[in-house]
């Protein structure tokens, strides 16, 4: 599968970095605005073609899937461009401004008989597996409420604190609580409540989320760009509780007892970057003639942008494209 990434940041580095490392996919094409960074991105990691434009690189007739990783404020006019040309798609988290794009967009994939997913790579990792496995055997009988937090100090970065580019901590680094709550309880959320501290800019600087879902669990989750936290997600159960370490990239699962013995841990499995789980999920469902990720089906990227859009709203943050 020949492979393209539509933009050359820092994410876009450790695409690169692991499709170098994969079987059965290559590293083909690379866009930027700037053809010069397209030219020298493609020279550090071997990439065949270059280009200066998005809309010459999805006019590339060998070019199969396009992988997006610009910020989010342009994910649905790059993932339209791609699918308009006919190319498979893979967008970087957020998916989308709103969840009107994401219908949208999955919409038009639909028609043109393409797939599209959403690189949001903890839906993929196989701890994520390990973790359902854990709770299908009931280890900590019924779960009844989870905690997960993801803060990074990252508040420097310009597309971060614009409202223009979607900024704020919640489509950043708070859709991968609101995703592990989900993986764990499902979509069913019967009532969302919130607070935040907005920049002066008017984007999310920090924020504070329950969830409250059927059958009576309930998710606590926080997010910040302005500190740091250990990134643990807890879920607690009626005969113990799981400690996942590291919502973001899995760094390991400890499973306690009633009384607070630990019985089973876990430790995550080699890999490149953890990258290639994803990408893997798009070939093979490529392949297979599929329009979407069984990891994270489309009814799920629906779900969760409808749950960012509730908390924007009760916050009073609408970015100026939308």
């Amino acid at each position: 599968m020949k492979m393209a990434i539509l933009g050359a940041g820092n994410i876009a580095r450790k695409m690169a970095a692991t499709i170098a490392e994969m079987e059965n996919v290559e590293a083909y094409a690379v866009a930027s605005r700037s053809l010069d960074k397209a030219k020298e991105f493609a020279q550090k990691w071997n990439i065949q073609k270059a280009y200066g434009s998005y809309e010459e690189m999805v006019n590339d007739p060998d070019v199969d899937l396009v992988y997006i990783c610009t910020p989010h404020s342009f994910h649905y006019e790059h993932m339209m461009l791609a699918l308009d040309h006919g190319k498979h798609v893979l967008c970087e988290k957020s998916f989308t401004m709103n969840a009107q794009q994401a219908r949208k967009v999955l919409a038009y994939g639909k028609e043109k008989k393409l797939l599209v997913a959403e690189a949001i790579w903890t839906r993929y990792l196989p701890m994520r597996l390990v973790l359902d496995q854990i709770l299908d055997r009931r280890v900590i009988g019924e779960p009844h409420s989870l905690t997960a937090n993801l803060c990074y100090p990252v508040k420097g970065v310009r597309r971060l604190v614009d409202p223009e580019l979607a900024g704020g901590a919640l489509l950043d680094v708070g859709v991968y609580p609101i995703n592990f709550a989900m993986m764990v309880f499902g979509n069913q959320i019967e009532e969302i409540s919130s607070t935040c501290i907005k920049t002066d800019s008017g984007v999310d600087e920090s924020n504070s989320i329950t969830l409250t879902f059927k059958r009576g669990k309930m998710a606590v989750l926080h997010s910040s760009m302005v500190s740091t936290s250990d990134r643990r997600g807890a879920i607690f159960g009626s005969r113990g509780f799981i400690e996942f370490l590291n919502i973001n990239n899995c760094e390991g699962i400890n499973v306690y007892d009633k009384d607070y013995n630990l019985v089973e841990t876990y430790k995550p499995f080699r890999y490149i970057t953890g990258f290639e789980h994803q990408v893997e999920a798009c070939r093979k469902a490529i392949e297979e003639g599929e329009l979407e990720c069984k990891q994270m089906p489309h009814s799920e990227i629906i779900r969760v942008m409808e749950v960012m859009d509730t908390l924007r709203k009760q916050w009073g943050i609408k970015f100026p494209t939308e």
